[in-house]
């Protein structure tokens, strides 16, 4: 299962997990990065800086739950705002 781990930089510019959203729609063509980008923002703004929230995406094996993560993970944040 594809799923995405939101972050959010710390006050000391350290990345911090807010929470894991996994992808449930019908119709993978309508996914891309700015749809992706504002369900985060739907759901972790509260009490958050928008601009210091980014995401990676990930997999979730159904079976054992284990996650895979880009290697390596080096992935330059990308903020949500628009």
């Amino acid at each position: 299962m594809i799923a995405y781990e939101f972050y959010c930089l710390n006050s000391k510019g350290q990345s911090e997990i807010i929470g894991v959203l996994p992808e449930r729609r019908k119709h993978p063509e309508r996914l891309t990065e700015d749809s992706v980008a504002h369900w985060g923002e739907e759901f972790f703004r509260n009490n958050l800086n928008v601009k210091d929230i980014f995401f990676i995406q990930v997999t979730i094996d159904d079976k054992t739950g284990r996650i895979s993560r880009p290697t390596p993970l080096s992935i330059p944040p990308k903020g949500i705002s628009k």
